[in-house]
């Protein structure tokens, strides 16, 4: 299996332009097929669930009947795109009468035959660890990589059928696929806050020191992650969590795409790694890795 229906959702196309970036790169050197759902529409996160449940399921449900019409797999690249558009699959296949009342409001029908993968999944299980290590053209050696999977890439269980809920290792075989080490930490699925980000900042700011604070004592050169909000969250918050935790952290915090590019010859300017807020360049160079 390797052509999927690709959406990018709202922050890929935005603020995270650097991780649709390093996805499509990665895709395209490890023959995987994104073909780009047309016309799509966000997927309603992080506002639609706790506005309005049918509109939470009503907007991912667009993206869904294409995949389905094209009989094609759907994967984002982005934990909270991914959980939408997997809890809504979900709740429609349970539910007939919440799947004809989204049809209705639509006006197209959904059969519930939608196929939804996380993007690190279909990286590890439809192109998988071998064909990565194979792939690689400059080892990371020395890396020390913290690999964040967040609260959403695996919980519920029923979206993560394939990999322990509390303590998933999927992220952290690629992380060995590309010959760098990885860090064993105790906070990898804790979340880091990201709905809360406008509404709750110093809950978020507690939430993203905790994590930042576990990484760093852990050794962690660098957090790899596979969400643009988690991302936005430990980067961004890393001055204010340092200050009220009295620590500098100094940790770059990068996509797994940015890591699997860097892995198979890609280099700072192709991934735009200075566009995040806590420059990684100075890290990677003192491994000898760009």
């Amino acid at each position: 299996m390797n052509k999927f229906a690709y959406f990018p959702g709202c922050s890929l196309s935005s603020t995270a332009k650097e991780y649709d970036i390093s996805t499509r790169i990665v895709c395209e050197d490890l023959g995987i097929d994104l073909i780009e759902v047309p016309h799509w529409v966000c997927c309603g996160a992080t506002t639609a669930h706790i506005t309005s449940e049918l509109a939470s399921y009503a907007l991912p449900a667009k993206t869904l009947i294409w995949a389905e019409k094209n009989n094609l797999p759907v994967t984002s690249p982005c934990s909270a795109c991914f959980s939408r558009l997997a809890m809504a699959h979900i709740a429609m296949k349970k539910d007939p009468a919440l799947r004809q009342e989204v049809s209705e409001v639509i006006g197209e029908e959904y059969h519930g035959n939608a196929k939804v993968f996380h993007l690190a999944r279909v990286f590890f299980e439809s192109y998988g660890v071998e064909n990565i290590k194979k792939a690689v053209k400059k080892q990371l050696i020395g890396l020390k990589v913290a690999s964040y999977y967040g609260c959403l890439m695996t919980r519920p269980a029923e979206v993560c059928d394939f990999d322990r809920i509390e303590n998933p290792m999927f992220m952290d075989k690629m992380v060995e696929a590309v010959g760098a080490t990885s860090v064993k930490w105790g906070y990898k699925t804790e979340c880091c806050g990201a709905a809360f980000s406008l509404t709750k900042k110093e809950a978020v700011i507690k939430l993203t020191g905790d994590i930042l604070t576990d990484a760093k004592e852990c050794g962690a050169d660098v957090i790899m992650v596979a969400c643009p909000l988690c991302q936005a969250n430990l980067d961004t918050r890393q001055a204010a969590a340092g200050k009220n935790n009295k620590i500098k952290y100094d940790l770059p915090v990068l996509y797994f795409t940015q890591v699997l590019a860097l892995a198979l010859g890609y280099n700072n300017i192709d991934l735009s790694l200075k566009k995040h807020f806590v420059n990684p360049v100075p890290a990677l160079k003192n491994k000898n890795i760009i």
